[in-house]
């Protein structure tokens, strides 16, 4: 555990709550959208999923730290999330491979901790006001001033920060000699996912999230995938556009997350901001197609219209529902080589049981091509 010297933390939440913790990390002050995850494992690549950006992370799990922090356990090259909020802050790890303390890791990416509150009242207090903004802070103890600057804040709803953790500069992943090649929209893309299609045999082409539809058309991919991400999709007209102008191209295209979102804003049908969304490794859901089920891993807070998809049955077809809250998990466009979920089938954390999705994605590719 991080020593009980550490100075004190203070969290406060929009609607006034606030707790007193111990302070970890960077010394400095941290806002954002607070959201929880219930993993019990896999907190590095939570901590470097670009989806995450703009959010105050709570962790379920009792103790954070550890097995310590390992150079390749990463999803991007930095801690992503605004914040950590969690029980056990833990600086002693058992595990041989990793290469440094979570402190460590917390300072050096200039990241702020507050630990030694009691998460699971906080997260039953999400659960039924909803998501909101907060902030936490080592450096500024009076709630009264923190509440103050809280209120400065923009609210997750209506935010575009897809492009701010895009790739500025596009780049290439994977064999060229491989026998595929896929063009990435990248929202703000795992590592693992890119491996995901590497190691399907396909050569990757990572485009900044604001690219031109024809730059990206130039190289000729013969598949298309929307990366996940962070933020608002409402907010990205600049993506629905070049969504609209790939499904023309007829070619396969795949989504996951925020590009679940995206393709189903390319074919009219609306988002919306959910409560306090899905985050976790144990999320489970049925493919309809199927009739099997699966768990799945997740990080969302918007999600897409089921009443506007029933309503164009004619074009869109549901393939994946949500069995806890039966909102949806996966789309198909009938009139298109196109589908997307809304979920991680890469799991990184998680379970593999939607890897299959990949497999269905490269058949699709062979199929476009013969």
């Amino acid at each position: 555990m991080i020593e009980s010297t550490h100075k004190k933390c203070i969290l406060v939440l929009a609607d006034g709550l606030s707790f007193e913790g111990k302070a970890a990390g960077a010394t400095g002050t941290a806002t954002g959208e607070i959201c929880f995850n219930t993993g019990m494992t896999g907190y590095q690549e939570v901590f470097t999923d670009p989806s995450y950006y703009g959010q105050l992370l709570v962790t379920t799990n009792a103790h954070i730290g550890n097995y310590g922090i390992k150079d390749t356990e990463i999803e991007s090259e930095k801690i992503q999330i605004s914040g950590l909020i969690c029980k056990n802050f833990t600086n002693q790890y058992s595990r041989q491979q990793a290469t440094e303390t979570i402190d460590d890791y917390f300072k050096r990416n200039n990241m702020v901790v507050i630990h030694g509150i009691d998460t699971r009242a906080l997260v039953r207090h999400i659960r039924s006001r909803g998501a909101m903004n907060a902030i936490i802070s080592s450096e500024e103890l009076d709630v009264e001033k923190l509440k103050s600057q809280l209120k400065d804040v923009p609210s997750m709803d209506g935010l575009e920060l897809a492009s701010v953790v895009s790739t500025e500069e596009s780049y290439y992943f994977g064999e060229e000699s491989a026998e595929r090649k896929v063009a990435v929209l990248d929202f703000g893309t795992k590592k693992n996912i890119l491996r995901c299609f590497s190691d399907r045999g396909c050569y990757l082409k990572v485009f900044p999230a604001k690219t031109p539809f024809e730059t990206i058309k130039a190289w000729n991919p013969d598949g298309y995938f929307l990366s996940n991400g962070p933020g608002d999709p409402a907010s990205m007209d600049y993506a629905v556009k070049t969504a609209k102008e790939i499904l023309h191209e007829e070619k396969p295209v795949f989504g996951i997350c925020l590009g679940h979102q995206i393709l189903a804003l390319s074919v009219d049908i609306p988002t919306y901001k959910m409560h306090h969304g899905h985050r976790g490794i144990n999320q489970p859901v049925k493919n309809l197609v199927t009739g099997k089920s699966e768990i799945t891993s997740q990080n969302h807070g918007f999600g897409v219209s089921p009443d506007a998809i029933r309503e164009n049955a004619d074009r869109v077809e549901i393939t994946h529902m949500n069995l806890n809250d039966d909102t949806i998990e996966g789309i198909k466009i009938k009139d298109k080589p196109a589908f997307s979920v809304q979920y991680h089938p890469e799991a990184a954390p998680g379970p593999h049981d939607a890897r299959y999705l990949f497999d269905n994605f490269i058949e699709l590719i062979d199929k476009n091509k013969n």
